[in-house]
């Protein structure tokens, strides 16, 4: 297949850079987990899962999946958007089939790509409620446009706290760990020995913040909560295929908004140090 456009994710400079647990440790290798590409029929298709050291960052590439783009479809807002959007979306389908209704969702990290995505994502799976949690206030201001109920921690957590104790979540997407998820444990603690009718999912997806945190043996034990990560190992490759197309759909339509810079191989060096908010895409010259 011929590469049309390959994101450059936090996950893809964590894997060739050693920092993520899926990391080889073998060199050189070719980066990139995904990318949308062209098939030698014309057609255009979300792929990945190339066999390590090959990776999706080439103008030819072998791989394991192909699922095709709807007509109309933008590619490089597919390249974008699908691994920091499915890091989100699947927790959220889980939890919708398991329970039958999203009730409140809270998003922690929410004003980056992968926290912006699961936000829409969330509404547009029918939320009653989405509490995103960030302290970027522009982005927090999108977010409430789109119509999540928006929490900066830029000054502290007491706005976190008053979000949690006015409306508990059912689902936690944690994108950022470290000292945030400690807020968050904090905000859920609870006086007394009344029975507690809440029932917590906590998802551990991304650790910006931070690779530890400590978990209140108190929360365990005084709240229904279970805690679980969402990662590359933790979704079997059958199981991600049949979710993926719904989540290729989202972006397709514009329910997902996925802002991206391109770059060409030529600038492949400028699209590894992308800085902002929107992702960089690398495509043939």
């Amino acid at each position: 297949m011929t590469l049309v456009g390959a994101g450059v994710h936090q996950v893809v400079k964590a894997l060739a850079s050693g920092r993520h647990y899926g990391s080889t440790g073998a060199y050189p290798l070719v980066p990139g987990v995904d990318a949308v590409a062209r098939t030698s029929a014309g057609d255009l298709v979300y792929t990945g899962f190339a066999r390590s050291p090959w990776g999706t960052m080439a103008e030819q590439m072998a791989t394991r999946v192909a699922l095709p783009l709807p007509d109309g479809a933008d590619p490089l807002a597919v390249a974008a958007g699908i691994n920091p959007a499915m890091s989100g979306f699947l927790p959220l389908e889980s939890h919708l089939e398991q329970r039958g209704e999203l009730a409140t969702i809270l998003a922690l990290g929410a004003t980056g790509m992968a926290g912006r995505a699961a936000v829409q994502s969330a509404l547009a799976l029918g939320a009653s409620e989405v509490i995103a949690v960030g302290r970027d206030a522009e982005a927090l201001s999108q977010l409430q446009d789109l119509g999540a109920r928006a929490v900066s921690i830029a000054d502290g957590t007491a706005d976190l706290d008053a979000a949690v104790a006015r409306s508990t979540p059912s689902l936690v997407l944690d994108f950022v760990w470290g000292p945030v998820a400690e807020a968050a444990f904090a905000a859920f603690r609870t006086h007394g020995l009344e029975d507690d009718q809440a029932d917590i999912s906590y998802v551990q997806i991304g650790s910006l913040a931070g690779e530890d945190a400590a978990v209140p043996a108190s929360v365990l034990r005084s709240r229904r909560i279970t805690l679980r990560g969402s990662g590359a190992g933790s979704v079997s490759t059958e199981h991600l295929m049949t979710k993926l197309p719904r989540l290729i759909g989202m972006i397709a339509d514009g329910t997902i908004d996925v802002p991206y810079t391109a770059y060409p191989f030529s600038r492949v060096e400028e699209a590894w140090r992308h800085p902002g908010r929107d992702r960089a895409v690398v495509v043939p010259d």
